[in-house]
């Protein structure tokens, strides 16, 4: 099940970008074990966090030696570690790389920071925004003459941090098929946020980016690349750039091309704006989808998440799928062989301990005697 099958992670955990790159494993088959510290059994209703789903759960105490070794014999049955505490922390613990990695030298040990392993920040406190606004990231998201708009925490946590981990682990991985040998994965939020703008630096070069929030044609600059609101209050949004999807656009809504401005032509963009910005305003979103979607005019209505999980295209694909009475997004991507699935709802802390410490060689009589030394919950 999934092209990971057969694989085997520990998991110390963490929140934010370490358990969405677990996750992404155990949705793509692995078998991943999430280490929590006992202090949270008991904590919250594990139904809805879903950064948690597709793995079993143990409670170990780190402060008790009996739990780093613990955690160390997992090690050595493991193919992989994730942690997302700030440097030295796992070295404190007793558990840094060199420590597993000498318990086992095929394992891949990624490490989920903020500012990274190394420099002058690597021990600051941050949280998404910081990361994004200091790789550059967040300066030019937001309105011509507005404040920077915070884009949830997608860009550094989920997409620089948590998905840039697991591509990480994965390639080392792979290449410990070919060498044998584990190496150390650092996945820095800053790094991942700063290469999720690849693109745009060679733009901002070349001369083709203007370093102005808000006047570009990707940020809101544009008036064929926005979102705009319709006669109930709600919105669509408007993606057509190349030519002929810029002219079947304007075709369906009954603008005459020569009435705008040239499509290009940056100066007069606030006026096109302002024209397509009346017009929609005289239908409802409903009349507009019925108009333009699925057409080429690279159009779709601005949905909540919970319209999201009912639009006919993501019924029919399957995009979002139930467990345990929770409607949740199914793992992506798809494969058509060893196609992934969810493995498993989220799990309470510990409640998995002694299930899964046997699984992985812990016999009776040890859990019991962890239990007694208050190394496991």
């Amino acid at each position: 099940m999934g092209p990971l099958a057969g694989l085997r992670i520990v998991e110390i955990a963490g929140i934010g970008p370490g358990p969405y790159c677990a996750m992404l494993l155990a949705d793509m088959g692995a078998e991943v074990l999430r280490v929590e510290r006992p202090a949270k059994l008991g904590a919250g209703d594990a139904r809805f966090d879903l950064l948690s789903r597709g793995r079993r759960c143990i409670a170990v105490d780190l402060k008790q030696p009996a739990g780093v070794e613990t955690v160390l014999r997992l090690v050595e049955r493991a193919d992989g570690l994730t942690e997302g505490f700030r440097p030295g922390v796992m070295e404190r613990l007793g558990l840094g790389p060199d420590v597993c990695l000498a318990r086992n030298p095929r394992l891949v040990y990624g490490r989920m920071t903020g500012f990274g392993q190394s420099g002058p920040l690597a021990q600051a406190a941050g949280h998404d925004i910081n990361y994004i606004a200091l790789a550059g990231a967040l300066g030019p998201i937001g309105r011509r003459g507005a404040a920077p708009t915070p884009p949830l925490n997608l860009v550094a946590d989920f997409g620089g941090g948590g998905l840039l981990l697991a591509f990480g682990m994965t390639c080392a991985l792979l290449e410990r098929a070919r060498s044998g040998v584990g190496q150390v994965v650092d996945a820095a939020m800053v790094d991942g946020a700063a290469a999720l703008m690849t693109v745009f630096h060679g733009a901002q070069q070349s001369g083709f980016w203007s370093e102005e929030r808000g006047t570009n044609l990707l940020d809101s600059g544009s008036h064929f690349y926005d979102a705009y609101e319709t006669a109930d209050g709600e919105f669509v949004s408007i993606g057509a750039i190349e030519p002929q999807f810029y002219a079947e656009l304007l075709k369906r809504i009954g603008v005459d091309a020569d009435s705008l401005p040239a499509q290009l032509d940056r100066a007069r963009w606030p006026e096109a704006k302002e024209t397509l910005a009346r017009l929609f305003k005289t239908r409802t979103r409903a009349e507009w989808c019925a108009l333009l979607e699925g057409s080429d005019a690279c159009f779709a209505p601005v949905l909540s998440m919970s319209e999201a999980r009912r639009h006919p295209h993501n019924v029919a694909r399957g995009a979002f799928v139930e467990v345990s009475g929770v409607a949740q997004p199914r793992p992506a991507p798809r494969f058509s062989r060893t196609d992934s699935e969810i493995q498993r709802p989220p799990a309470r802390v510990g409640e998995h301990t002694d299930e899964a410490l046997g699984d992985w060689g812990f016999s009776a009589r040890e859990l019991e005697e962890l239990r007694e030394r208050k190394a496991i919950g």
